[in-house]
């Protein structure tokens, strides 16, 4: 397992939290997730054989919102 930290911009409060929580959850290859309003980032443990930190990013913005 790796673990990445990716900001998450145009997070205002804990829908949106909850909203980039189950898109990553959902993806595979993430093992946990933990998301902060306040820090504006979400920390994510994944494998990287199934699935790169890149691709997390994507799947945040296809939530939409900023990922960097």
């Amino acid at each position: 397992m790796e673990n990445v930290v990716i900001k998450v911009g145009g997070m205002s409060c804990q829908g949106c939290v909850k909203n980039v929580t189950g898109a990553l959850s959902g993806t595979a290859g993430v093992a946990n997730v933990d998301v902060s309003l306040e820090a504006g980032e979400a920390r994510v443990s994944y494998d990287p054989a199934k699935v790169s930190a890149n691709a997390l990013r994507a799947v945040i913005e296809d939530a939409g919102f900023d990922a960097a």
